[in-house]
């Protein structure tokens, strides 16, 4: 017997919001595709106060491993 989402009795939710047919995971593999997520270890994170500035520091990382290795 399948169970009846509690909020079949909610006036408050329209019935296009209906949980009932949903699929877990749906648009998860889409999502991963556009995404490229990285872990800092804690004291990395510590030194970089937002994602702007990381992404700074690894394109002048990048410039200058690039100059080096034109020697």
């Amino acid at each position: 017997m399948k169970k009846k989402p509690e909020t079949a009795g909610d006036p408050d939710m329209l019935p296009e919001y209906d949980p009932a047919d949903g699929r877990r995971g749906k648009y998860a593999r889409r999502y991963a595709k556009g995404t490229n997520l990285v872990a800092l270890d804690p004291e990395v994170a510590k030194v970089f106060p937002d994602w702007q500035s990381v992404n700074e520091a690894l394109r002048t990382f990048t410039r200058i491993s690039r100059c080096s290795t034109r020697e």
